[in-house]
């Protein structure tokens, strides 16, 4: 009777413990580096197969979330600015309009001054006095 080789299957026990102890320590170390957060992904890793299919949906749905979210910031803040703009421009043109009453106003004044004064020479030299 033959006896069964166990030569053979102890190198592929052998090989199968060193994989097992790698795959263990690569578990180890994934634990230690990242922080409880980040464990649900490596999880999520794990399930996939390792391929990455999962973070890649995930991480493309983020890049799109964060683009269309720059985009509207970027169009909020051109119609405020906008706005600013026209709210300065309005408020020049009522500060022009002002500036040329106050003008009209002071040659206005500044006439009724004049013609007060050649009034009240008038009345001394006709002798009315109050």
């Amino acid at each position: 009777m033959e006896k069964p080789s166990l030569e053979i299957n102890l190198p592929d026990t052998h090989e199968e413990g060193k994989l097992y102890v790698v795959d263990s320590l690569n578990n180890l170390n994934k634990l230690n580096v990242c922080p409880d957060e980040s464990q649900h992904s490596l999880d999520e890793e794990e399930n996939t197969g390792g391929t990455g299919e999962n973070m890649t949906g995930s991480n493309t749905g983020n890049q799109c979330l964060f683009f269309i979210t720059f985009i509207l910031t970027l169009i909020i803040s051109l119609a405020l600015v906008s706005f600013v703009i026209f709210l300065i421009i309005q408020t020049r043109n009522k500060m022009d309009q002002i500036s040329s009453r106050l003008l009209s106003e002071k040659k206005n004044i500044e006439e009724l001054k004049r013609i007060n004064n050649i009034l009240l020479k008038h009345l001394s030299r006709s002798g009315i006095k109050d």
